[in-house]
């Protein structure tokens, strides 16, 4: 019974997508109006290629967004080190710039194809690739079954499930099973996360740890922290990084609470979302703080209470500024954000209680004193004046977060040791064309 409902809904999933194809270009469109998808590349999300396929043994590598990848990047580097062309997708121009930044000398990149019939079979029929690698979460049943049936291996790197898509799955199970069996291998983050895809029906299931750990930093941007600091000088300085809707305002009445006690406080809020600057700044400026916003070049000076940092591409930047961080979608939005790249640069990090999607790193942090949990913004404005006001007790938790880090890392290795047998005969076939054979009968 169960293999019969699960074959109808993807029977079914893959109706409605044909059905609906010839309909989409509105729909992306409207998307491309919005500026989230590139005008001049739209033909990709419909599996149209931009380039040719080069000659031998190729590998697909799928990082939905910035932060995946990023995670993917030192393990791209190791595959293309053995010779091996990478074709890396991604689904938006954030993550697209990302990739021409840091990998653009070593992949063919391409925005990836909406998860339709018509698109997965043009795009697959012109990239033969040898192996399809994914990060973290992104599962696609047409794009699953179909790589399952040209009998492509799929592996899923850095694999996590959150609690809500935990649930989700599991409300589903014949259906969570017809597609996870599918996988050839998942290397997840955590035990948790390899526990909850083995119990959803993956047949091979690891556990490297979090490969977010293993990246670099973000990149110093130079000249613009050399400038930024000048302005600063000696004022004390916190952040609010990757706020969502409802944390700019708290990390506002945080700095109006602590103004007085603390002269000359500069707190930097960077939201998740940088094209909500202006209703940020009317907000801030209409609880009458003063705000100098990046996107806009502008320098703080002595009396400005807020750096607004509405700009895409420079945490880097902005960590470099502080010594203590609160991180964001913890407090009235859920899920939190990644630590790790705060943890990294040695950073102090606070954040409110719901960061499930991120619960391992904060559980090492805590235990390590890297990191304290807040539960709004009175407990916020508390523990900042408490350690602002306590030099060693910042240095304890400086040294914890660089330390949790080091602890982590490893997942690259470990990862590359669980795709050795995916990889390893390709490396021994490098210089042959494996495209030259029959596509799969439709």
């Amino acid at each position: 019974m169960s293999d019969f409902l699960a074959r109808a809904a993807l029977a079914s999933y893959r109706a409605a997508g044909t059905l609906v194809y010839p309909l989409l270009g509105p729909y992306v469109g409207y998307r491309t109006s919005r500026g989230k998808e590139d005008p001049l590349r739209r033909r990709e999300r419909y599996g149209h290629a931009s380039v040719e396929r080069p000659a031998g043994p190729l590998v697909w590598v799928h990082a939905a967004s910035v932060g995946e990848s990023a995670a993917v990047t030192p393990l791209v580097r190791a595959i293309a080190a053995d010779g091996i062309s990478v074709l890396m997708t991604t689904g938006t121009m954030t993550s697209a710039t990302l990739v021409a930044e840091r990998l653009g000398d070593c992949v063919i990149h391409q925005y990836v194809p909406l998860d339709l019939g018509p698109s997965i079979h043009r795009f697959l029929d012109h990239w033969c690739p040898d192996v399809a690698i994914v990060a973290e979460s992104e599962i696609w049943p047409t794009t699953l079954m179909e790589l399952n049936r040209r009998r492509i291996p799929q592996v899923l790197v850095n694999a996590r499930l959150s609690d809500r898509s935990f649930k989700r799955w599991k409300s589903a199970p014949w259906l969570a099973e017809a597609l996870m069996e599918t996988l050839a291998h998942v290397v997840a983050q955590s035990d948790v996360d390899g526990e909850r895809f083995h119990l959803l029906g993956a047949r091979a299931v690891s556990v490297a740890g979090n490969l977010k750990a293993d990246t670099a930093p973000p990149p110093s941007p130079g000249a613009a922290l050399d400038e930024m600091i000048a302005a600063l000088g000696e004022r004390r300085r916190w952040a609010a990084l990757s706020t969502h809707a409802g944390e700019e305002t708290l990390a506002g009445e945080v700095h109006r609470k602590l103004a007085a006690s603390h002269p000359g406080l500069l707190s930097i809020i960077v939201p998740r979302h940088t094209t909500r600057g202006d209703e940020i700044e009317a907000e801030l400026t209409g609880a009458g703080l003063k705000v100098a916003r990046r996107s806009r070049g502008d320098l703080p000076d002595a009396e400005t209470d807020i750096l607004l940092g509405d700009t895409m591409g420079e945490m880097g930047l902005y960590l470099r500024l502080i010594d203590i961080a609160f991180l964001g979608k913890s407090v009235t939005g859920e899920g939190g954000q990644n630590p790790l790249e705060a943890a990294m640069l040695g950073t102090a990090i606070l954040s409110g209680r719901y960061v499930q999607n991120f619960r391992d790193a904060y559980q090492r942090l805590l235990k390590n004193g890297g990191a304290k949990i807040v539960r709004d913004g009175d407990t916020l404005a508390a523990c900042l004046a408490q350690i602002l006001d306590d030099p060693a007790a910042l240095a304890r938790m400086k040294r914890a977060s660089a330390t949790t880090v080091e602890e982590m890392r490893g997942a690259l290795p470990r990862t590359m040791q669980a795709l050795q047998p995916f990889l390893h005969p390709l490396k021994l076939s490098v210089g042959l064309d494996r495209c030259n054979r029959p596509a799969a009968p439709r």
